[in-house]
């Protein structure tokens, strides 16, 4: 079997590998976790983990999940130190396949090298962002650690094709840029996605990293970093620098009887002379140092990452059966020369390929490193990209268009009659996508790509379409010499111009030849008109890719966009055009188009202008009124504090001890209890002894002051020990402050009210009658009743409330045949899911017609994210919960949840009820007016009782009643109670 008919079998030998590694990653428990770094299974858990996944709303999907394993598997577990290598461990037997062996064992591949074959629009910049920090921490903890592993590195060099991808990957890592030039880190990706991207424990030490080590292309080797670097170019600083350094390193060839060129020898001699001859001007000069510098500097690294993106550029040429590589990555060659594994190669691109031969025998010449293949096919599948419709004429004869440009005698273009056809086609389907899409959303603002066949086209079908009726900033001509013709100053504006299209309705329409084949990432490229006339595979597919970036990424269209698809799968016409690339009839593209209709992946389109852009989606607005029906949900910001106080204890006021008089007290002392020894044997009694009868054991007034103070205290939280022990040390005594209070209270008490009069306890030792068990109990008695009652609990601060209303969302947007018109709802429609939504609909159709509903609205999961309590599932993580519907009665305001009658009893809607329930009782606590004078309740519906009870002619009041979640019966509850 030839290398051609199976290019990628490394990529579907390490997926398989990687997959098996694999298999119980979400759960925590795959085998790959053993043969990480600790570091990298901790990223694993926190990329790919069920746990951290479920409570994320963004997370790396199945193509991006694939890349970024396989790159683990291949540079860290299996550990290749060069690409043969790399083959020979994974699949072996694919070396003998045609000229593999020899390919990758060239010089070139000598070290680890990795290519992601990922289709367009699917994220590779977060790929290549998760890679950079797998390397980034690992590195740092084999440093903390005094390891060193070559695996690793923390100095990276990212390389993009151009301009426009150059700056993006500056947006990504640095954020966008302000109008002082200065940069806002907080937009990057590193911080908008830091939850996705690392541990909260990492993500100081990243962002700290990010921000002061990366380089733009004029910075390398020149901006001081710390201990690694991010150096972000474009492939131009490289390709320059590697002619300077070849030139520069060329040997001298010394040969007998061989005459030396005067201008070589001075060349080589002399030192440069400034001058503007013979190329040796001031900026001549410093621009060749300048090119040469950072590629010396990358080369003297000891270790280093690169990333290429858009990486079809940097590989082989193929012409007439001759190779030869691109500058760049000779530049690329120096650059890995002596680092051996310590130097890494990943190449992203979605056409990692070359196109070779014409005809019948052209063919793709797939790159031999490529470890993963998520194509666009695959994209598509998963609804990533958007789907593609070919606009085809439907006129029975129509003939062939011509697409190129028709040339006169001296070789002038002007547009051919089937450009114009094809242009006024584009335009037609442009139109009427904007105006479906304002009735929708007016913030969208589609656009047209124009892609001409070289730039002396580019103004005439500028031009043309003004001719056509659009205004002169409608239209915005970027082609190839742009940047160039204007200068840096001139093209800073329109770059920003270009990069937010999607933002302002003006242009309308871009025109280019090739410059936005890559990097140019807007969203809202609905429709492209091709007029090249190449036929290279590659550039097709780079065109098409330009539109391919989802426009409408709302949760709310996932169904319309769904059966799209499916629609398209069957070969049927989409029932709308939301997130649908509509790509203008071209013969240059009908093979590319064939193969992917085989896959059920691309649709066909007529040029009438019957139905709707938009399908049967329709926006729900606000109706007029709509405060009579809305609802205001209470949120408890801060709850109001009591604080315990106590206040003195007024000592006049306790009653003194009363049971008997000092003297019988001072009697009782030391006689305590009598006890008589028996002999077992002859019962003879003998040796009367006498017990002492204080209640405790105390040496002066001072301890037993000391010892009843503490009795005191804990008296109140738990009951007095028997026997002469005062109590033992309590964790949690009554009152743990204020003891030296109590202290002189007890004292006082002592001696002016105790005996109902002056009492001195240090005379004749009268503290000792306060050791008998009597006057111990009166005095903790009295005390702790005291205590108790001198007790103030003021409310401290206040309970802060703060309300969310379903009309802050003015309008959602539902699909007409999957929602009903209704009165009794802030919106005019409300919608139910269009799959398995029978429950819900006849929910919405009984909440209209029961006349005792006051007012209903079902909370829109997308729109109404507010409206969402808090709640722990069988597993023990914590999630978010929304009910279905609000109902508002006129006896309470129910959430009420409508689930199948086997889902009731299903654990986690059984937590989803506890939870809902301790929020109403909390909400219930508030006074009445801030709960909208009613109390609230919780409401779980079986669709077995619910059809019961509405068969039956019941109302849904009543049903709301019986099945409302009450909170279980406690002894406080019970206390609460009135008895008649």
């Amino acid at each position: 079997m030839s290398a051609i008919e199976q290019p990628l079998a490394l990529a579907a030998a390490l997926t398989r590998r990687t997959d098996q590694l694999c298999v119980g990653l979400e759960q925590g428990v795959a085998e790959l976790y053993d043969q990480v770094t600790p570091v990298t299974a901790e990223l694993l858990r926190w990329w790919f983990g069920d746990e951290t996944r479920q409570s994320r709303t963004v997370n790396f999907h199945s193509g991006q999940r694939q890349a970024i394993l396989n790159l683990i598997v291949a540079h860290e577990v299996l550990a290749s130190p060069d690409l043969a290598d790399l083959y020979r461990q994974v699949c072996e037997p694919a070396l003998l396949e045609g000229m593999r062996l020899s390919d990758v064992a060239q010089a070139k591949n000598g070290h680890p090298k990795y290519c992601l074959k990922m289709a367009t629009g699917t994220g590779k910049t977060w790929v290549l962002q998760a890679l950079l920090i797998w390397q980034l921490l690992n590195k740092t903890a084999a440093l903390n650690e005094g390891r060193d592993d070559p695996r690793f590195t923390r100095r990276f060099l990212i390389v993009a094709p151009g301009l426009i991808v150059y700056e993006r990957l500056l947006d990504a890592f640095l954020g966008k840029e302000r109008e002082d030039k200065s940069r806002d880190f907080s937009t990057s990706d590193i911080a908008s996605f830091a939850e996705l991207f690392a541990p909260p424990a990492y993500r100081e030490r990243i962002a700290q990293f990010v921000r002061g080590n990366v380089c733009a292309k004029n910075e390398i080797g020149l901006k001081a970093t710390g201990n690694g670097m991010i150096a972000i170019t474009n492939w131009h600083l490289l390709s320059d620098a590697g002619e300077e350094i070849e030139q520069d390193e060329a040997e001298w060839i010394d040969a007998p009887g061989m005459v030396a060129d005067a201008s070589s020898v001075a060349y080589a001699v002399l030192p440069l002379a400034p001058g503007r001859a013979a190329g040796n001007s001031l900026e001549t000069l410093d621009r060749r140092w300048a090119r040469g510098n950072p590629l010396a500097y990358l080369a003297e690294l000891p270790d280093l990452m690169v990333f290429n993106d858009e990486a079809h550029h940097i590989h082989e040429l193929k012409s007439g059966g001759e190779t030869s590589e691109v500058e760049w990555q000779k530049s690329l060659s120096i650059i890995a020369e002596g680092k051996g594994r310590r130097f890494a190669q990943v190449d992203f691109s979605a056409t990692p390929y070359n196109d070779v031969g014409t005809g019948k025998r052209k063919a793709k010449v797939y790159f031999p490193h490529i470890v993963v293949d998520f194509d666009l096919k695959a994209a598509m599948r998963l609804g990533l990209v958007k789907s593609l419709v070919l606009d085809k004429r439907k006129e029975l004869g129509a003939l062939p268009l011509e697409f190129k440009a028709e040339r006169d005698e001296a070789g002038n273009p002007t547009l051919s009659e089937g450009q114009r056809v094809m242009l006024r086609a584009g335009l037609q389907k442009l139109r009427k996508l904007e105006a479906d899409f304002a009735r929708l959303d007016p913030t969208r603002h589609p656009k047209m790509l124009v892609v001409c066949e070289d730039t002396t086209v580019t103004p005439m079908v500028t031009q043309f379409l003004q001719d056509e009726g659009l205004h002169e900033d409608d239209v915005l001509p970027v082609d190839s010499g742009k940047k160039a013709e204007l200068g840096e100053k001139q093209w800073a504006p329109l770059r920003q111009r270009l990069f937010n299209v999607d933002r302002h309705a003006q242009p309308r329409v871009i025109v280019s030849v090739l410059m936005l084949r890559e990097g140019f990432d807007v969203n809202n490229i609905c429709v492209i008109v091709p007029l090249r006339s190449s036929q290279a595979q590659i550039l097709l597919e780079q065109t098409i890719g330009r539109g391919l970036r989802l426009m409408w990424r709302d949760p709310e269209y996932a169904d319309i966009k769904r059966e799209n698809r499916e629609h398209i799968n069957r070969g049927e016409e989409p029932g709308s055009l939301i997130d649908i690339l509509s790509i203008v009839e071209h013969p240059a593209f009908q093979s590319f188009y064939d193969e992917l209709m085989r896959e059920g992946l691309v649709g066909a389109s007529g040029d009438e202008d019957e139905g709707s852009s938009t399908g049967d989606m329709v926006p729900a607005e606000l109706r007029e009124g709509y405060e009579r029906y809305d609802f205001a949900i209470p949120f408890v910001l801060r709850e109001a504090d009591e604080s315990l106080e106590h206040q003195p204890i007024d000592v006049q006021a306790l009653a003194p001890f009363s049971a008997m008089s000092r003297d019988r007290l001072a009697a009782l002392l030391g006689k305590g209890d009598t006890f008589t020894s028996q002999d077992l044997q002859s019962s003879t009694l003998f040796g009367d002894y006498r017990v002492d009868g204080a209640a405790m054991n105390v040496s002066g007034y001072n301890e037993l002051l000391s010892r009843l103070t503490r009795r005191v205290s804990q008296a109140l939280s738990f009951p007095l020990p028997g026997g002469n022990r005062i109590s033992p040390r309590m964790e949690r005594p009554y009152l743990q402050v204020h003891t030296a209070a109590l202290a002189t209270a007890l004292d006082e008490y002592i001696r002016e009210r105790l005996f109902g009069g002056p009492f001195e306890p240090f005379a004749d030792e009268g503290w000792r009658l306060l050791l008998l068990q009597p006057v111990i109990e009166h005095i903790v008695r009295v005390f702790g009743l005291a205590l108790k009652e001198s007790e103030e609990l003021p409310v401290v601060g206040r309970t802060e409330v703060r309300h969310r209303r379903l009309s802050e969302v003015t309008r959602i947007m539902v699909r007409e045949s999957a929602s009903l018109e209704v009165g009794k709802c802030i919106y005019t429609r409300l919608s139910y899911p269009a799959r398995s939504g029978g429950l819900e609909r006849a929910f919405i159709e009984w909440a209209q017609t029961d006349a005792s509903v006051e007012a209903f609205c079902k909370i829109s999961e997308n729109r109404h994210d507010f409206a969402r309590l808090r709640y722990i599932k069988e597993d023990g993580l914590a999630a978010f919960y929304i009910p279905d519907f609000l109902v508002r009665t006129d006896e309470g305001i129910y959430l009420v949840e409508t689930k199948a009658q086997q889902q009731v009893i299903h654990a986690n809607v059984q937590r989803k009820l506890k939870a809902a329930v301790t929020w109403c009782e909390r909400i219930n606590a508030l006074p009445p007016h801030l709960r909208g004078e009613r109390p609230w309740h919780y409401a779980l519906l079986g669709e077995s009782i619910f059809h019961d009870w509405r068969q039956k002619g019941a109302r849904l009041t009543e049903l709301l009643q019986f099945c409302r979640a009450r909170p279980r019966a406690t002894a406080t509850a019970q206390a609460g109670l009135q008895l008649d």
